[in-house]
C-alpha cells in the first residue's frame, strides 16, 4: 500500500540550474526528434517577436525542468521534448540556461509536448508521487507531474509512429483532452495560434510533423519556407514586370505601326491629289470640257475650276 504526499518539503538553499545536473543520462531516442524541435522552434519566430518585442521568454528542448529537490537531484526533473517559458530571459545572471528550475523562477512554461516513440502511455502516465511501505519514494508519472505540480496550462503528446496527437488544458485542477477545431488543429489560446500535423518534407524526412497556425489557418512558415516564397515572389513580380514591359513595347509598336500607317495614307492621298490635280491641265490641253475632266476624275466641277 502506498500512502499519497500531500506536500513535498524543500531544504531552505534551493540550488539554481548552475547546481543542478543538466541531464539525466538518457538519449534521444529517434531521429525525428532534433528537426522535428527545430521546426516548432523556427516557425514560432515571428509569433514570438509579436508576444515578446523585449525578447523575454524561454524555448526548452530536452532540457529538465525541476519541480523538487531529490537525490539525486535529476530524479526531481522533467524534461519535456520541448517547452515554451513566457516572461523570462534566455539567460541567467547572464549565463546560458542548463535547466529550468521551477522554485527559482516561479513562472510556468504555457505549453510543454513530448515526442512519444512508444505508444504514448510513458508520457500520459498519471502515477502521484506517494511513499512506499518500505520509506522509498515513489516516482510520478510526468502527466501527473505535469497537471498536479507544475501545472502546464497545455500539454500535448505526439505519437510518432502512428501520427497520433493529444493536446491536453489545464482546467480547474485537471487536464481535459481537447477536441480539434474544423481545420483538425489544436487552438492554443494563450498564444494566440493554432497546432497540429503537417505532412511534408523537412530536413531531409519526408513525413508527418507538429506545425503551428495562425488562428486564420495560415500555417507559420520557418526562415527558409519564408525566405523561399519571398524569392517566388519577386521572381514573379519580375516575370510579372516584364510582361506588363513586353505588353508596353507590344503596345508602343502597334502604336508607330499605326501612326505610319496613317502617314502612309497621307502620303498616299496627297500623291493621288497632286495626280488629279497634274492632269487637270494635260486633259484639258486635249480639249476635254471641264465637265468631261470632272467625270474623269472623280471630281465635282468646282474642284477641277479650283485646281486647273
Amino acid at each position: 500500500m502506498t500512502q499519497s504526499l500531500s506536500t513535498t518539503g524543500l531544504p531552505p538553499a534551493f540550488p539554481d540550474h548552475t547546481q543542478l545536473p543538466e541531464s539525466d543520462g538518457t538519449f534521444v531516442k529517434n531521429f525525428q526528434e532534433h528537426p522535428q524541435s527545430i521546426l516548432l522552434t523556427d516557425s514560432l519566430e515571428i509569433t514570438l517577436q509579436r508576444l515578446h518585442p523585449d525578447g523575454q521568454y524561454a524555448i526548452g528542448q530536452d532540457c529538465g525542468i525541476y519541480w523538487r529537490e531529490t537525490d539525486p537531484p535529476e530524479k526531481g526533473a522533467e524534461a519535456p521534448d520541448w517547452f515554451y517559458v513566457p516572461n523570462v530571459g534566455p539567460l541567467v545572471d547572464g549565463e546560458i540556461r542548463r535547466s529550468y528550475v521551477i522554485w527559482r523562477e516561479y513562472m510556468v512554461p504555457i505549453i510543454a509536448i513530448e515526442f512519444a516513440s512508444g505508444n504514448g502511455s510513458e508520457e500520459r502516465d498519471n502515477t502521484p508521487l506517494s511513499r512506499l511501505p518500505e520509506g522509498t519514494t515513489q516516482k510520478p508519472g510526468k502527466f501527473w507531474v505535469y497537471e498536479q505540480i507544475i501545472r502546464i496550462p497545455y500539454y500535448a503528446i505526439y505519437v510518432i509512429k502512428t501520427s497520433q496527437l493529444e493536446v491536453y488544458n489545464w482546467v480547474n485542477g485537471c487536464y481535459c483532452r481537447l477536441e480539434p477545431n474544423d481545420r483538425g488543429h489544436y487552438p492554443i489560446d494563450r498564444m494566440g495560434i493554432e497546432l497540429g500535423l503537417w505532412e511534408g518534407s523537412y530536413q531531409n524526412q519526408t513525413q508527418r510533423w507538429l506545425r503551428w497556425w495562425d488562428n486564420q489557418g495560415n500555417l507559420l512558415l520557418t526562415g527558409s519556407e519564408q525566405a523561399r516564397l519571398e524569392r517566388l515572389h519577386t521572381e514573379q513580380e519580375r516575370q510579372r514586370a516584364e510582361a506588363e514591359s513586353q505588353r508596353a513595347e507590344a503596345e508602343s509598336q502597334r502604336a508607330e505601326a499605326e501612326s505610319q500607317r496613317a502617314e502612309a495614307e497621307s502620303q498616299r492621298a496627297d500623291r493621288a491629289q497632286q495626280t488629279q490635280q497634274d492632269a487637270i491641265p494635260q486633259l484639258l490641253a486635249m480639249g476635254l470640257t471641264v465637265e468631261q475632266v470632272a467625270q474623269a476624275l472623280s471630281l465635282s466641277v468646282e474642284e477641277v475650276q479650283r485646281l486647273g
